[in-house]
């Protein structure tokens, strides 16, 4: 489902992605582990089609994201780290929006409209405005809008970011839905503990470079995924 072949992504004379190679598959999930700086975000907005790079290319099932962004981005959905809404926008008048933009049929939006701000109780605040929502209510927000189309691949930076344990709970098992779907996931997370219990893959970024990379068995062998990455570094 992705395919990242021999990337490189420049800030200046700064690295910021060095040379990376990854494959995720259908039905898998993929942590993106490395300190600050490693270069985590930037690889995920490149995938996502927001930043352009120097070299290499992404594939989206396929289709390179430079010859088809288009075609591309309608099979994903991106939630980063920090998501900037539209605050003049109500709740749902936000997730209509995302929506219209996928042509998803009214009685399937609201079908899951109403599910999954349910299951992560913003149901009764969908009719504010996004500028009185707590960062957690955004990222909630953000979440529900990913799930609107059924991606076939789901990028998230630090999605556990800002959640409160129930919603922690939700969204892994949403992701474990997705997966069983059909769905990739790749996604960036410090929460080493959360990444070793659900994750198929791990890749480790080091300045740019990924320095290790495969099932989350051949990675961490014997040892916790926590113990094998600060070894790594």
């Amino acid at each position: 489902m992705l395919e990242i072949n021999d990337l490189c992504k420049n800030y200046g004379s700064k690295k910021a992605v060095d040379h990376l190679s990854l494959k995720i598959e259908k039905g898998e999930i993929c942590a993106f582990i490395g300190h600050n700086g490693a270069g985590k975000t930037t690889t995920l907005k490149a995938v996502a089609g927001i930043l352009a790079f120097e070299k290499g290319d992404i594939k989206i099932d396929g289709i390179s994201i430079k010859d088809d962004p288009l075609t591309c981005k309608k099979k994903i959905a991106y939630i980063p780290d920090n998501p900037d809404l539209y605050d003049y926008m109500s709740g749902i008048q936000y997730l209509n929006f995302v929506a219209d933009i996928f042509n998803i049929s009214l009685k399937e939006r609201q079908e899951k409209i109403s599910r999954y701000s349910e299951l992560f109780e913003i149901k009764n605040e969908l009719g504010q405005l996004i500028v009185a929502y707590s960062h957690g209510m955004k990222q909630k927000l953000a979440i529900v809008s990913a799930l609107l189309h059924d991606p076939q691949l789901l990028l998230m930076d630090e999605p556990f970011v800002g959640l409160d344990p129930m919603a922690s709970f939700k969204l892994k098992e949403l992701m474990k839905e997705a997966c069983n779907k059909g769905c990739a996931i790749f996604f960036s997370t410090h929460v080493l503990d959360v990444a070793e219990k659900i994750c198929d893959r791990v890749a480790i970024i080091k300045e740019g470079k990924l320095i290790k990379s495969g099932t989350m068995e051949e990675v961490k062998g014997d040892e916790s995924l926590e113990t094998a990455f600060l070894e790594l570094e």
